[in-house]
């Protein structure tokens, strides 16, 4: 689903067509090859349309429409391209709310086109009908109602367009039935230009000098990195700004894989449940950079004791995130991917000397050794260790998606991931019920890959109806659930903050919630459920099975559901506690 950037004005239609068709076309001409969409009475003429061109154009069915949301999110998030799905209006288009939402909080490029009543109908409390344009407003980068079809063709591109420009974001298109419907010959727009876009804003020279003179003085410096490296692809560049200059990094876990875990200067990533070291290294460094990211709540903790040391500099393309949370000290507007290229160019210009940083990367390396991720023998199978065995089975090479609680952050904590877009999980919304279906999408833009979503059996259950998408579909994406009965984040604040009154978070039968090998209350039966769906799928609970499970997981050649059993006293570790900060950090 890539967006043409060259492209010359086509040739005007002398054939008729509907606006249905107009659509289909435009998504083509975008290079759009896959479309999560289901059907109701306002989009039947577009789905009519999608089977007409089903050869040039996949349709693919969920089984409910936030999941194909999230689905068009995995999608965008696993290639860089912009995911599509599409529904009907009224609760069609509501079921995608909480998607777009998502999309928009981890600056995902997605485009929802959803089906509208007619346009005498409109404000009119129609059956099914609502004001979707008006309720998504302050949750996407913008919402069309295309009321004229002669507008249709140019809104589809220039949609795309915004989608993808600078801060990737969620776009609707929201069409009425009467468009849909009506005829006219269409003309195909050429490139679009946005109205006062300033886009590509580029750093001056000035400016990135000017960091590298502020690395050269720093006695303990680190890099702070986020999505908007992965939304750049600049991870080459920030790779190389990295060994250039020798400073040690951290990543927010919209970062995760831009630049290799496994590098000497890597410390993982940070802020709640990241890191020990890495939260420690940004908390002791004099110099800060930080590049495409947002200073959020969950990487800052008390924001005035955040890097209390010091001097910050934030590099981003966003001008509204500088001085939002974090007053810093350099705010510098500019595309990410070219300011790290220029200033690895620049460090030969100005004869950047490289500092010595020795004392502070072995200070580092000392909190590494003293802080590492870690957790106690156990005769149960823990969370922790289904994903490093997971991690070693795949070479750390498979696509993981997650969905929303304990186990998110242990798949960050113990699959150190190696490359860019192997890392999918919803992190700004924290989307229960985002893993599959993510999965799902992943597994559609990059099919020879390995799609595992690590999941939990609260977070899966949610959308675990698109077992029947993978089914029928044969998209073969992996769901290894850690599955422990509880809500678990949740339950863990509990024990740690509320004297372990549990408030309606045990999800399994009360009377029966004990050893991991008291089978008899674990409902519901993933095995059974993934089975009804016409898939394989297997319950593992002994230490002793895991590695075979897995790897039965992984052989699979479709989808597989590996129900992995799993004590609930379990505790993510380490844990800065809401608005505290990094001293108040709990290790164990």
């Amino acid at each position: 689903m890539s967006t043409k950037t060259d492209l010359e004005k086509p040739p005007a239609s002398t054939a008729e067509m509907n606006g249905a068709d107009i659509l289909v076309e435009s998504l083509i001409r975008e290079g759009v090859t896959d479309i999560f969409a289901y059907p109701g009475g306002a989009s039947m003429e577009m789905h009519q349309s999608l089977a007409k061109a089903k050869d040039r154009i996949r349709t693919i069915l969920p089984r409910h429409e936030q999941g194909g949301s999230f689905a068009a999110e995995g999608y965008a998030r696993a290639s860089g391209r912009p995911g599509v799905c599409m529904a009907t209006s009224g609760p069609g288009a509501t079921n995608l709310m909480t998607a777009i939402a998502d999309a928009y909080m981890d600056s995902t490029p997605i485009v929802c086109i959803t089906g509208q009543v007619y346009s005498k109908f409109i404000g009119k409390a129609a059956f099914q009908e609502t004001d979707f344009f008006g309720m998504t407003l302050p949750v996407v980068k913008h919402s069309y109602l295309v009321m004229d079809i002669n507008d249709l063709a140019y809104t589809v591109k220039e949609a795309f367009k915004v989608a993808t420009s600078g801060r990737p974001g969620p776009v609707v298109i929201d069409i009425p039935k009467d468009v849909q419907q009506n005829k006219i010959v269409p003309d195909w727009p050429g490139e679009i230009v946005l109205r006062d876009s300033k886009m590509p804003s580029f750093a001056s020279d000035k400016d990135l000098t000017n960091i590298l003179h502020l690395v050269e003085e720093a006695k303990r410096p680190m890099v702070y990195y986020g999505g908007g490296i992965v939304s750049a692809e600049a991870y080459t560049e920030l790779r190389a700004f990295i060994e250039k200059t020798g400073v040690p990094c951290s990543s927010t876990l919209m970062g995760v894989g831009a630049f290799p875990e496994t590098h000497e200067l890597s410390t993982k990533w940070f802020g709640m449940h990241g890191s020990a070291y890495g939260n420690l290294a940004v908390h002791n460094c004099d110099l800060l950079l930080a590049f495409g990211v947002r200073f959020d709540d969950r990487i800052t903790g008390d924001v005035s004791k955040f890097a209390p040391q010091a001097e910050i500099v934030h590099l981003d393309v966003d001008a509204s995130e500088h001085n939002k949370n974090k007053i810093v000290h350099h705010p510098i507007v500019g595309e990410i991917r070219q300011a790290l290229g220029r200033m690895v160019e620049l460090t030969a210009q100005i004869d950047f000397k490289k500092p010595d940083l020795s004392a502070w990367v072995d200070q580092i390396n000392a909190w590494k050794k003293e802080f590492p991720f870690s957790y106690e023998d156990s005769p149960h199978i823990l969370g922790q260790e289904a994903i490093r065995v997971l991690h070693e089975l795949t070479d750390g090479e498979a696509i993981i998606t997650t969905g929303v609680g304990q186990h998110q952050m242990w798949a960050a904590q113990y699959y150190d991931f190696a490359y860019p877009r192997h890392h999918i999980s919803s992190l700004g919304l924290g989307s229960m019920g985002y893993g599959y279906p993510s999965a799902l999408g992943a597994k559609v833009a990059c099919p020879d890959k390995q799609v595992v979503d690590i999941d939990g059996d609260g977070s899966f259950v949610m959308n675990v109806q698109e077992l029947a998408t993978a089914k029928i579909e044969k998209i073969a994406a992996k769901a290894l659930i850690l599955n422990n009965q509880h809500l678990g984040m949740v339950m863990q604040w509990e024990d740690r903050f509320y004297d372990s009154v549990r408030g309606n978070t045990i999800l399994g039968d009360e009377n029966n919630i004990g050893s991991p090998e008291n089978l008899d209350g674990l409902y519901p039966n993933y095995v059974e459920i993934a089975n009804g769906f016409g898939l394989p799928a297997r319950r593992v609970h002994k230490r002793s099975e895991l590695r075979d499970a897995i790897q039965e997981m992984l052989d699979s050649d479709e989808a597989f559901v590996l129900d992995v059993i799993t004590p609930y006293s379990e505790h993510v570790l380490p844990m800065i506690p809401a608005g505290k900060s990094v001293d108040q950090m709990i290790v164990k």
